[in-house]
């Protein structure tokens, strides 16, 4: 009889592990978005938008040269996460956070504040609703993996086509394939990172990194449709 009391305690134990572990996961995805979201206010607290204009201006190459670095940041963090201490990759995704910040600041002088912010609340019931549902679903999504990494490679060639082109309804088709894809991704992350907690010591220096990038991956899924829903509902100024 003394199995059965010790077996419940363990799956207990797992059980605690894996929500502690997607608790870690959304917290710091939360706190990612929200220094992204300070840092890209703060220079209008800072300036006044004539002032922030002829700064951005003066330094566009500067604002390329950190798009460029974001990227780097994003792939070394993804291929050195197990080859460093987790506090470690918990500062660079935090730097991360601030420097996309900063890059997208300029998207205040793109659109307007009131469609930015009901932009940014649409995104949050379209994220939070398919998160729950990768979470909730019985189907495998695993098996649209691939599917989804081609879709993302198409898109990011349809953007890079596009710069040339600079066609306007190219941009809206894009802007919508965007969003429909990165929901898509959203609910089979979402479900990854449930599938990570089950088999997984939250406690651990493995958890930890691990929970890190379930967080950037997540921050991604979150920014990228932000930015294509923007694209299709901001009002410019």
């Amino acid at each position: 009889m003394e199995p059965i009391p010790v077996m419940r305690e363990s799956f207990s134990e797992v059980q605690d592990s894996a929500r502690t572990f997607i608790l870690k996961v959304y917290m710091w995805m939360t706190a990612g978005l929200l220094i992204t979201a300070v840092v890209s206010i703060a220079p209008f607290l800072l300036f006044t938008e004539s002032q922030f204009m002829n700064l951005v201006a003066d330094y566009i190459y500067v604002f390329y040269g950190l798009m460029i670095f974001e990227l780097l940041i994003v792939f070394g963090l993804s291929y050195a996460i197990n080859k460093i201490p987790a506090i470690l990759g918990l500062l660079v995704f935090l730097f991360y956070s601030f420097l996309n910040g900063v890059t997208l600041s300029p998207i205040f002088l793109i659109y307007t504040g009131s469609s930015i912010f009901s932009t940014f609340l649409i995104c949050s019931i379209m994220f939070g609703g398919t998160s729950i549902l990768g979470f909730i679903t019985k189907m495998d999504l695993t098996k649209f993996g691939a599917f989804l990494t081609m879709a993302l490679i198409g898109l990011i060639a349809s953007m890079v086509v596009n710069l040339f082109l600079n066609s306007s309804m190219m941009s809206w088709i894009i802007s919508l394939i965007g969003v429909i894809l990165f929901v898509g991704l959203t609910a089979y992350d979402t479900q990854k990172i449930k599938k990570m907690a089950g088999g997984i010591d939250a406690a651990s220096e493995d958890g930890k990194k691990a929970s890190i990038m379930g967080a950037l991956t997540l921050y991604l899924d979150f920014i990228n449709l932000f930015l294509f829903l923007l694209r299709l509902l901001g009002r410019r100024n």
